[in-house]
């Protein structure tokens, strides 16, 4: 309808659009982090989203990721926000759409107040209560329990013998040498430093120990280490 052409399709499964890191920008959102990475490679006019909160949930996302997209020119086009646009100098456009952004906001906090002590009671029994699925896991569809994804257990299973062979090793060696050895990541990539980090610091979780919050429990997953 609007005369487009479809250069490519990012997603984040299963990813919050509230989720940053220190930086702001989600070091789990790859979908995003894609996006970002290509608006510097080619000439992009417009991000299309459903809404903008598949972009942001969160202030500090916001700010952050409207910063990146300015650099380079770019829009936003929400579909369920037709007058939305990150350059709006309209009061008016600017009142409604901080009002929906902030209702999407509450709506959020809503949603997570209602699942979370449901999923508190479920984590104090070591059940796995949402979320990712942790690297070296899969959890099927309609399904509330993750199971050894064996090729990755593999990969999990050989980083910490490295880490344990060569302790002096730094992440970005640790993910050099996986790299060495074939592993690729879940989306077929190389590994670096910061999925490293993060396999290695869930180390209970594969030695199976459940924590969610302040919970620890023996979790009803199988150990991988």
């Amino acid at each position: 309808m609007n005369d487009f052409e479809l250069l490519r399709v990012y997603e984040d499964k299963g990813i919050s659009g509230a989720a940053v890191d220190e930086e702001g920008l989600s070091i789990e959102r790859e979908g995003l982090q894609e996006m970002l990475a290509d608006l510097k490679q080619q000439t992009v006019k417009h991000v299309v989203v459903l809404n903008t909160s598949r972009l942001w949930r969160s202030d500090m996302a916001k700010v952050l990721i409207q910063r990146e997209l300015k650099r380079h020119k770019v829009d936003v086009k929400a579909i369920e926000q037709p007058n939305y646009s990150i350059y709006a100098h309209d009061p008016n456009d600017f009142l409604v759409n901080g009002m929906l952004e902030l209702l999407d906001q509450y709506q959020r906090l809503e949603i997570a107040m209602k699942l979370s002590r449901g999923r508190k009671k479920k984590a104090e029994q070591g059940g796995y209560a949402g979320g990712g699925v942790v690297f070296g896991y899969t959890a099927k569809k309609g399904s509330k329990v993750i199971e050894i994804d064996e090729a990755q257990a593999v990969v999990v299973r050989r980083l910490f013998e490295l880490r344990d062979l060569f302790p002096q090793w730094s992440l970005s060696r640790l993910a050099e040498q996986l790299n060495r050895d074939g592993f690729q990541t879940r989306r077929g990539k190389r590994f670096t430093d910061v999925q490293v980090f993060r396999i290695l610091e869930r180390e209970d979780f594969y030695k199976g120990t459940y924590r969610y919050g302040n919970i620890k429990a023996e979790g009803k997953h199988a150990a991988i280490i």
